[in-house]
C-alpha cells in the first residue's frame, strides 16, 4: 500500500496540563493573557516531546517552578471546530507548598494571574468543556485511576 492509498488518519494537536490543589481541595487556575478565560497551567506538546515532558516544561516556563508530576488523570478527545482534533492530557501535580506559591513568576508573559477555585465554581471561569475535563480529572484522582474522556465526559461504557 502506497502513501496515496492510505486511508485518512487523524493528526490531532496534543496538549498537556497540570492539576494543582490546595489544602481545601480547590484547583489552581491561571489567567492567560491571550485567552478570554482561565485555564490550568500547561500547553501544546512540541514535536518529539512527550505530554508529561511538555507539561513539566510549560510549568517551568509559565510559573517558574520545577515540578515532578504524578499520575496521568485524564486524556480527553476534544476536537474544536476551528482548530481540529485535539488530545488533551491532565496530570496530577499535587499541592504547592507556601514557598512554591510565593515563588510563582510569570516568566514568559503568557500568564497574568493565578488563583485557587472551588470545583463547583470552575464553570464560571472558563468554557463548560474545560470544567467537565477538570471535574473528570478530579474524580479520577479521587478514584486513583486514569480516565478517558470525550469532550470532558467519560463515555458511559467505561
Amino acid at each position: 500500500m502506497t502513501a496515496n492509498e492510505m486511508p485518512p488518519m487523524a493528526t490531532p494537536r496534543v496538549a498537556a496540563g497540570a492539576l494543582f490543589f490546595d489544602d481545601q481541595g480547590r484547583v489552581l487556575l491561571v489567567r492567560p493573557s491571550y485567552k478570554n478565560h482561565w485555564d490550568i497551567p500547561g500547553g501544546y506538546v512540541e514535536p518529539g516531546e512527550s505530554p508529561r515532558a511538555a507539561c513539566r516544561r510549560e510549568i517551568q516556563e509559565e510559573l517558574g517552578l520545577r515540578i515532578e508530576l504524578g499520575a496521568m488523570l485524564v486524556v480527553d478527545w476534544a476536537p474544536v471546530e476551528q482548530e481540529g482534533d485535539k488530545l488533551l492530557f491532565v496530570f496530577d501535580a499535587g499541592s504547592l507548598t507556601i514557598e512554591q506559591e510565593q515563588a510563582i513568576r510569570f516568566g514568559d508573559g503568557e500568564l497574568t494571574e493565578w488563583r485557587y477555585v472551588k470545583p463547583d465554581e470552575l464553570e464560571s471561569y472558563g468554557p463548560a468543556r474545560l470544567a467537565r475535563r477538570l471535574l473528570t480529572a478530579i474524580k479520577a484522582r479521587t478514584d486513583n485511576v486514569g480516565a478517558y474522556a470525550e469532550h470532558g465526559v467519560q463515555p458511559h461504557n467505561q
